[in-house]
C-alpha cells in the first residue's frame, strides 16, 4: 500500500498570510488565508512594512486554522514547502524564517518553492497536467509563458521586458482613480465600456514571445492627461475596455502563437490575473477552435495562496529536492 504524502505550504510573498495542506500533490486538505486588502487600500498599493507586520500577527493563527480544518496533526506531515522568492524581502522573510523554525522543531524536511511554480502548480489542483505544456503567468509582478516538458522543468520563453500585465492594471486603475486593488476594478468597468480608443499594442519583435506594457501604460496616461488639459471627458468604463482590449491582445495572441510553435498538449493560465473575466473569456473562445485544451483555476486559485506552494513543494520532494535551515529569501529568485 502507498502511503499518502502531506505538505504543509506557506506562503507570505506579498500581503496574504496562507497555510494549506495538500495532499498528494493534488488533493487540498485544507487552504487558508488571511488577506490583507483591508489594510492597503488606503494607500492604494502595498506598503511592504506593514504586509511584514501583519505576517507576524497572523502566521501562528493561519496555521492552526489550516491543520485543524485538515483534521491533521504534525506526525502526519512529511515535509514544508515554503515560498523563498521573489516577492518582498521582509514579507518573504516571515514565512520563510517560520517554515525553518518548524522544520526545525519537528524534524520535518524543508522544501524552498518558487512563487511562480507554485501558480503553475495551482492548476494541478483541478486537473492532472500533460506534457509539453505552455504556462501564461500573468499578475502583478509577472508576465511570462513558460514551457513545460516534465515536472518541475521551467523554461522561460517569453518575459515583460518593464511593466507587468498585472502592475499596469494597477496604475491605469490609479490614473482613473479606482479603489485598490485595481485589476478586478478594471475589468468591472471594461465589460461596460466601448472600444473608442486605439491604444498601442507592443509586439516587439516577429519571433519574439516577450512581452512589453510600459508603453500601453504611458499611452493611456497621456491620453487621460490630454483629455483633462483640453477640458474633454472620457468616460472611465471606455478608457478600461480600450486598455483591456490591448492588454488581452497581446497576452492571447503570443500565448496561442506559442502554443502551436512548441506543439504543446495542454496551456494553462496562472497568477492574479487570471481571475480577469475579459481574458479568460478571451482564451476560452480562442481555445475553443483548437485541439489544445485550456485549464484555468478558479477563481480561489487564481490568488496569492499556500495550497499551490504545497502543490508545487510535492513535486520537488518527490525529485528529492531540499532545502537546508540556511534558507534565505531571495526577492529575485529565478524560475528555473
Amino acid at each position: 500500500m502507498i502511503k499518502d504524502t502531506y505538505i504543509l505550504g506557506i506562503e507570505t510573498s506579498c500581503d496574504e498570510t496562507a497555510v494549506a495542506i495538500v495532499k498528494n500533490g493534488k488533493e487540498i486538505t485544507s487552504n487558508v488565508v488571511a488577506s490583507q486588502i483591508e489594510s492597503h487600500k488606503r494607500f492604494g498599493g502595498v506598503v511592504p512594512e506593514i504586509a511584514s507586520r501583519h505576517h507576524v500577527e497572523q502566521i501562528t493563527l493561519v496555521l492552526e486554522e489550516a491543520f485543524q480544518e485538515a483534521g491533521l496533526e504534525w506526525d502526519d506531515i512529511d515535509a514544508i514547502a515554503v515560498t523563498e522568492g521573489p516577492g518582498l524581502v521582509g514579507a518573504l522573510l516571515i514565512g520563510v524564517n517560520a517554515a525553518k523554525a518548524l522544520a526545525f522543531a519537528k524534524n520535518k524536511p524543508l522544501v524552498g518553492v518558487h512563487h511562480i511554480a507554485g501558480h503553475i502548480y495551482a492548476n494541478r489542483l483541478e486537473e492532472e497536467f500533460h506534457f509539453p505544456l505552455l504556462a501564461l503567468i500573468v499578475s502583478g509582478g509577472h508576465t511570462e509563458l513558460v514551457l513545460m516538458k516534465e515536472h518541475g522543468s521551467y523554461e522561460v520563453i517569453g518575459e515583460t521586458r518593464d511593466d507587468a500585465a498585472g502592475e499596469a492594471y494597477d496604475k491605469v486603475a490609479r490614473m482613473l482613480q479606482l479603489p485598490y486593488p485595481g485589476g478586478p476594478q478594471i475589468d468591472r468597468l471594461a465589460a461596460e465600456g466601448k472600444l473608442s480608443i486605439d491604444f498601442p499594442r507592443a509586439w516587439l519583435e516577429e519571433d519574439s514571445f516577450d512581452f512589453s506594457f510600459s508603453g500601453l501604460k504611458s499611452a493611456v496616461i497621456n491620453k487621460i492627461h490630454n483629455a483633462k488639459q483640453k477640458g474633454e471627458t472620457l468616460k472611465p468604463e471606455d478608457v478600461a475596455a480600450s486598455f483591456q482590449a490591448s492588454v488581452i491582445d497581446v497576452l492571447v495572441t503570443k500565448t496561442v502563437k506559442a502554443a502551436l510553435q512548441y506543439n504543446v498538449k495542454q496551456v494553462i493560465v496562472a497568477g492574479g490575473v487570471a481571475a480577469n473575466k475579459g481574458l479568460r473569456a478571451e482564451l476560452e473562445a480562442k481555445f475553443a477552435n483548437m485541439n489544445t485544451p485550456l485549464l484555468i483555476p478558479p477563481l480561489n486559485l487564481c490568488t496569492d495562496n499556500a495550497a499551490m506552494i504545497a502543490a508545487a513543494g510535492t513535486i520537488a520532494f518527490e525529485k528529492g529536492i531540499r532545502s537546508g535551515l540556511d534558507l534565505n529569501a531571495n526577492p529575485s529568485l529565478l524560475l528555473k
